[in-house]
């Protein structure tokens, strides 16, 4: 479901034609897709309620129902507002209520192993555009972009749909054979589940919403803008499609390696060390694009790096704040990202319209990339006691 669903980062694929048959400026095209992410977030906090009293399969038919359906209609678009809709707000829509399910699911059964198993199950979005990407560009190729959008839209509602069936959560009282929960301390947060409202008194949720906002425009900025930019820097179309793959081994892999690491390392030091990797990343990534193996050892780095916040930030937030109430919570957090899905496109495309290159928007990236540090350095584990007042540094 995951593969299906992450198909959303192969949207810079049809750019180019868009802007070619329409005439449209790469700044009105932005527009789909910070819509796209805007919906995104919005609706998994209302699928992450849902799934939170009701199970997953509810949310699950309706991510797959509302992709599948946002794509096809994709393919009648004959006006901005049209595709703002179709692709922007169904397809954003189909995401969050997908997208809210596995990661709980996950959580749940995997409670010995909760960093490893949310990078496994978010890699699977992650490489969804190292699938799909090139699949959509053969198809734009061959049959036009209008075929492709239905085609992908039939597929993706069938993956959708196999995933649904297979969701569920385990039995209450579950626990994997041979593991024993740690003991919290006294007052910790893993000791009780938080509420929503609960979490949102802690520093530490602030503190980590606008990391997580920062740290993540890098991310959202370039695969926004990926295939335009690529040929921007003087790469063929081959060349910019194969960049699509390079970055989602980079995005897929991030979510699995850095979601291990995380088990071992601890969340917030693994957090650290890939936005502080980003905000060297971004700029290089700029100076850089003319020499094509910088360019895709650059591209995987910044994928790689946008990667590990998606999966780590969700598992942090099962361990700050308990699995109970996870779907709403990670929501609440998730909207940081749909923040940065306004940030990082636009900031893109307005730079490339005023500017003619992506130069000041990849050094602006980097810089907000450091101020993410920052603030993941004042984070730490909150405790019901000291609500609203600065935790000491954790783990």
């Amino acid at each position: 479901m995951n593969l299906a669903l992450g198909s959303l980062y192969s949207w810079s694929v049809f750019v180019l034609p868009l802007e070619k048959e329409f005439g449209w400026s790469r700044a009105e095209t932005s527009w789909v897709f910070t819509i796209a992410i805007v919906a995104f977030a919005i609706s998994f906090i209302v699928a992450g309620r849902i799934q939170d009293q009701r199970g997953p399969r509810v949310c699950a038919a309706i991510g797959a129902t509302m992709l599948g359906l946002g794509f096809f209609l994709s393919s009648f678009t004959t006006s901005l507002l049209f595709l703002y809709l179709s692709f922007g707000l169904v397809v954003g829509i189909g995401n969050g209520f997908g997208y809210a399910t596995p990661m709980p699911v996950a959580s749940k059964w995997f409670p010995d192993k909760r960093g490893l198993v949310i990078g496994l199950m978010v890699g699977g979005y992650g490489a969804g555009s190292a699938v799909f990407g090139p699949v959509a560009v053969a198809l734009i190729d061959s049959v036009g972009w209008r075929a492709t959008f239905q085609t992908l839209g039939i597929i993706f509602f069938a993956m959708g749909m196999v995933g649904t069936w297979l969701l569920r959560n385990p039995p209450a009282g579950y626990r994997p054979a041979g593991w024993t929960p740690p003991q919290p301390a006294a007052g910790g947060a893993a000791s009780l589940d938080f509420t929503t409202a609960e979490m949102m008194r802690t520093p530490t949720f602030y503190l980590l919403w606008s990391a997580y906002c920062l740290g993540v425009t890098a991310g959202l900025l370039t695969i926004s803008q990926l295939v335009p930019f690529a040929r921007n820097a003087g790469l063929g179309a081959a060349a910019a499609t194969l960049a699509i793959t390079v970055g989602a081994v980079g995005n897929a892999s991030g979510r699995i390696l850095s979601g291990w690491m995380s088990d071992a390392l601890g969340r917030l030091n693994t957090l650290r060390a890939m936005v502080l990797a980003s905000a060297f990343a971004m700029p290089a990534l700029f100076i850089f694009r003319q020499d094509a193996t910088l360019f895709y050892l650059l591209v995987l780095a910044v994928y790689w790096c946008y990667g590990t916040q998606l999966s780590v930030f969700a598992s942090t937030t099962a361990d700050f704040y308990g699995t109970r109430n996870l779907g709403m919570n990670y929501g609440a957090l998730f909207t940081a990202w749909g923040v940065a899905g306004i940030i990082g496109p636009i900031v893109a495309a307005r730079t490339f319209d005023a500017f003619g290159d992506y130069r000041f928007a990849f050094y602006a990236a980097g810089g907000l990339s450091l101020v993410a540090f920052g603030l993941l350095l004042a984070a730490g584990a909150p405790t019901r006691g000291a609500a609203m007042t600065v935790p000491a540094a954790g783990r």
